[in-house]
């Protein structure tokens, strides 16, 4: 311990400072130092702090150095393929994509092609060209009178709230220019969303902010009214989040002012929380008749729906709703239990849901066996980032790509994780205008414009080295997963594929059998 020797040098560098200040005078103002560091020791003693109390004064620089260490290991310590969520590699060449500089490295690749879990595709001696009309996609089932040409990559759910207002404003102005869809998040549609009248995919979460009574509850006349603005482009209802499923989302208090809680009709200045379910409906019938109500209110847009798979019974619950019922979402979004938040529990982030390259082929397989497949849009979003992402999500099965962190990164995130203490260090998530205001709009929209112009790029010449001239034709087995010390083989399915309707025709394969008879369209 050091208390006694704390007490010791106390009184003994007391003794030196006097004797000292009687011969050079200047001295006895060092007795103000010694004051304060004194000062500090007797609280530390006095505090219930282990360390602190156990060793005053030098026991902060623990704390110091603990508090530096994120930034340390990222700037000093960390290997190119280290980094988490997002490695240095991946980083660095989304920047380079979001500046529209090469994309090019030298000396060959970094990457361990014998490595365990090293993904790889084959490239074709005959390469095609993917034309550039195949990066837009309709969306917009049978049931749905005002479908939407969107782009194959679009910025995915990311509130005002959880963003600031600048980076906001960045993005959408950003997709504005490149002529693709910016997701609101559940925060509801901000001035900061609609300023630059960029394409809005309008996320509607469990608190129905934007569009709520003061008891919480679903307000169909707003929603109608906003729902149907030029811009609004697509509704998505959010059932679950790959970071937080089963759990609602969360703003802490410290970020919620005045303009927060005006944009999403709540008090200003205490936590945020959205419940953990939807108190409109309960049963896979009542969510899809939900999703009809907000197609009719919305004057005919494409309506789809966000989850995180969990139970696998769950979901087949909604495809037997939707052959009950009769009623087509027009579009799901899988996010993957790797997505990213604002704020989450920790273990709700680490141990709930589904990875996304088993939850987007286990559902597109669903949909197929219901032959409901053709119906519907699947977008992928969950750590997408990279032209060979969006190849390996198509071979999985996605129509469609979401990517939120990339256009955090574009807009001047660091991954400096501060995102839930509105101490963003670049502003992209802090409501402080001191910080926010460091982000140039005009400069990171341009940045957001290039980064998805040059993925979709990536995207498109990946998949015609391949052989392969249009997306929809990725397949899994052209996807290579190497396993631990074993040979690369064809990336593998989590149940074996379906046929069309396989599931209704009675044949159901052994990998199904206990989810399907377990699904209900009268419950979860």
């Amino acid at each position: 311990m050091y208390k006694s020797p704390f007490v010791i040098v106390s009184l003994v560098s007391l003794a030196v400072l006097v004797a000292l200040g009687l011969v050079w005078h200047w001295v006895l103002y060092l007795l103000l130092v010694w004051a304060l560091l004194v000062g500090i020791g007797i609280y530390d003693m006095l505090s219930r702090s282990n360390v602190l109390n156990n060793y005053p004064v030098i026991g902060h620089f623990r704390y110091m150095l603990e508090f530096v260490r994120p930034e340390l290991r990222q700037y000093f310590f960390e290997s190119e393929f280290s980094g988490r969520p997002f490695n240095r590699a991946q980083r660095t060449l989304i920047e380079a994509r979001a500046d529209n500089k090469s994309d090019s490295s030298p000396f060959g690749t970094l990457h361990d092609f014998g490595a365990a879990g090293f993904n790889y595709t084959e490239h074709s001696l005959a390469p095609k060209t993917v034309p550039e009309e195949a990066m837009r996609i309709r969306v917009g089932g049978p049931q749905c009178s005002k479908p939407y040409l969107a782009s194959r990559l679009n910025i995915s759910a990311m509130s005002f709230g959880s963003l600031s207002s600048t980076a906001v404003m960045a993005m959408n102005l950003g997709a504005k220019r490149g002529n693709f869809a910016h997701n609101t998040g559940e925060g509801a549609i901000s001035p900061y969303h609609e300023r630059h009248g960029g394409d809005l995919i309008w996320e509607i979460g469990t608190a129905y902010f934007g569009c709520r009574t003061k008891n919480g509850r679903f307000d169909a006349e707003t929603f109608e009214e906003k729902a149907r603005r030029d811009q609004v482009k697509m509704i998505e209802l959010k059932l679950s989040q790959g970071a937080k499923p089963a759990h609602g989302g969360l703003l802490p208090a410290a970020k919620v002012n005045q303009e927060i809680a005006d944009t999403r009709q709540i008090a200003a200045g205490e936590d945020c929380q959205s419940p953990s379910s939807h108190p409109e409906f309960d049963t896979p019938i009542g969510l899809l008749e939900f999703i009809a109500r907000l197609r009719e209110l919305s004057g005919g847009k494409p309506v789809g729906m966000k989850m995180c798979l969990g139970k696998r019974s769950e979901f087949l619950s909604i495809c037997k709703a939707m052959l009950e019922t009769g009623i087509r979402p027009d579009f799901i979004t899988i996010d993957g239990a790797e997505g990213g938040t604002g704020a989450a529990p920790q273990e709700f982030s680490d141990r709930l849901g589904n990875y996304i390259n088993e939850a987007l082929p286990f559902v597109h397989q669903c949909l197929i066996g219901t032959g409901l497949r053709d119906d519907i849009r699947l977008i992928a979003s969950g750590k997408v980032a990279l032209g060979f992402d969006l190849v390996t999500k198509a071979a999985l099965g996605a129509d469609m790509f979401n990517a939120a962190r990339p256009f955090m990164f574009s807009v001047g995130c660091i991954q400096a994780r501060r995102c839930h203490t509105n101490k963003c260090p670049t502003g992209v998530t802090s409501q402080d205008p001191r910080r926010n205001k460091a982000i140039d709009v005009d400069h990171k929209a341009w940045r957001v414009k290039h980064y998805q112009e040059n993925t979709l790029k990536a995207f498109r010449e990946l998949t015609g080295a391949m052989g392969v001239d249009h997306p929809s034709k990725l397949v899994p087995d052209m996807i290579y997963h190497r396993n631990e010390y074993a040979r690369a083989v064809p990336l593998s399915l989590p149940m074996e594929p379906l046929e069309p309707r396989q599931l209704l025709d009675g044949h159901i394969p052994e990998s199904y059998r206990v989810p399907w008879e377990a699904a209900s369209a009268e419950r979860f």
